[in-house]
């Protein structure tokens, strides 16, 4: 869980181990990370959410004239960067901010924001907590001389192989020790499938600190593998031809008296709420993949052949489909989002699978029958007959799936699916006009 720093915890902190730059981030449409650094002596300034920033050159926040923004520091979120240091010992600080804009109002662009609303109608509809866990992976590739990321991936190791095969295992292991001085609590480590391919797991916890926790795990990633002379990308499909990179998001709901999602007595273990729940999650997954997977380039993870699900499904006993319910029992009984990559924004995501999943629960919405069926190996009649549908093929069909779902568009609320939709045409639009290789190799001497 986040700590509950005061105002006192944080100038006294900040005097102790010698900060002299504070770093206020926060995270635009898209799911970049943005910070405004700032001397420590602009400290109280901060602390009093006094600190005004220029919004218009954020990608999907204001026009010019609507420019000055407010960030309020999440005291919370403060924590020292443990690279971040100069020659004479001189630290960085971190502290995660809320977007508000100058009548002092949460603005309706902040993707944070967006995330708090909808873990507010989860509170209003009874449920104290949405737990999440995800298992993020990425690529390390090796720099060039100059400190230019090359195409060449740092080894050829596979699914938990060791060294010499693994030759990324140095790189974690800081990675680790890194993000347990950052207040991670990290569970597990592990070379994946392709060469060159990593990830790592830490605990579960309530969906904003874990929303928070991705953009510092996807910074202290890339920090350190920089330091090795590797550059981290968390790009779904880097490479063709091996596995892409996905972030299974694992979800529970809990009341007062605990999981909801969790009843010993049903096959899977699961409840009726949880059985709403995946209802909502597989009626809205269509318009949930937009914000899922939000690249062009996460499509061509989302390909058969390759681990990742390409079909609105959901079983206990494989892992071709979108939805697994992994073998578990009480507090730890829950879904498993399979289809979710890492280029996502995790505030928006996680409030488009929350809201999907409350609006299952309210209008009781029943899933499919479970496929215990390997899907890949049925065809297109076999999987008509099952009632099992495809996730959208590009990020044009998800982007239309996103338009037309207003359950989805709400838990985000109208300006950032307005913002988000603009900009992801632009980007399918600017991939239209490119020729690739592919298509010289295929078509050039054929026509």
């Amino acid at each position: 869980m986040a700590k509950e720093y005061t105002k006192d915890d944080i100038r006294t902190m900040i005097a102790e181990e010698n900060v002299e730059f504070l770093r206020l981030t926060f995270t635009d449409v898209l799911g970049a990370i943005k910070n405004v650094e700032v001397p420590v002596s602009q400290l109280e300034e901060v602390l009093n959410n006094d600190l005004m920033f220029d919004g218009s050159s954020i990608e999907g926040f204001v026009r010019i004239n609507e420019s000055d923004m407010y960030l309020y520091p999440d005291l919370s979120t403060f924590l020292i960067f443990p690279w971040a240091t100069d020659s004479e010992g001189h630290q960085v600080a971190r502290i995660i901010c809320d977007v508000y804009t100058k009548d002092r109002e949460p603005f309706a662009g902040d993707p944070r924001h967006a995330l708090r609303v909808a873990l507010d109608e989860a509170h209003k509809a009874g449920f104290t907590k949405f737990n999440v866990g995800t298992e993020p992976e990425f690529f390390l590739f090796k720099l060039d001389e100059k400190g230019n990321p090359t195409m060449e991936l740092n080894d050829r190791g596979g699914y938990f192989d060791l060294a010499p095969l693994d030759m990324g295992e140095n790189v974690r292991r800081e990675i680790v020790l890194t993000l347990e001085e950052m207040g991670f609590e990290v569970e597990a480590a592990h070379h994946e499938v392709a060469d060159g391919q990593h990830e790592i797991d830490w605990k579960y916890a309530d969906a904003l600190d874990t929303a928070d926790k991705i953009q510092t795990f996807k910074l202290a990633v890339k920090t350190i593998a920089r330091k090795h002379g590797y550059y981290a990308t968390f790009m779904p499909k880097p490479v063709a031809g091996i596995n892409g990179s996905g972030m299974h998001v694992n979800m529970s709901l809990f009341n007062k008296d605990g999981n909801v999602f969790a009843d010993a007595s049903d096959e899977y273990g699961l409840s009726e709420t949880a059985y709403h729940f995946l209802g909502g999650l597989l009626s809205h997954a269509p318009a949930i993949t937009a914000l899922a997977d939000p690249t062009v380039n996460s499509y061509k993870r989302l390909t058969p052949g390759f681990e990742a699900p390409v079909y609105i499904a959901w079983s206990a006993s494989n892992r071709s489909p979108m939805v697994r319910v992994p073998v578990a029992e009480g507090n730890g009984t829950r879904l498993e989002l399979r289809s979710v990559d890492p280029t996502a924004n995790p505030y928006t995501a996680l409030a488009a699978m929350l809201t999907a999943g409350l609006n299952g629960i309210k209008e009781k919405l029943e899933p499919s029958a479970s496929v215990d069926k390997n899907i890949y190996l049925m065809d297109e009649e076999e999987r008509r007959r099952a009632g099992i549908k495809d996730l959208p093929d590009t990020l044009l069909d998800a982007l239309e799936a996103l338009a037309n779902d207003s359950v989805v568009v709400e838990s985000i609320g109208h300006h950032i699916a307005g913002k988000f939709i603009e900009a992801k045409k632009i980007e399918y639009s600017s991939y239209r006009q490119f020729v690739s290789q592919w298509e010289i190799d295929n078509y050039f001497d054929l026509y």
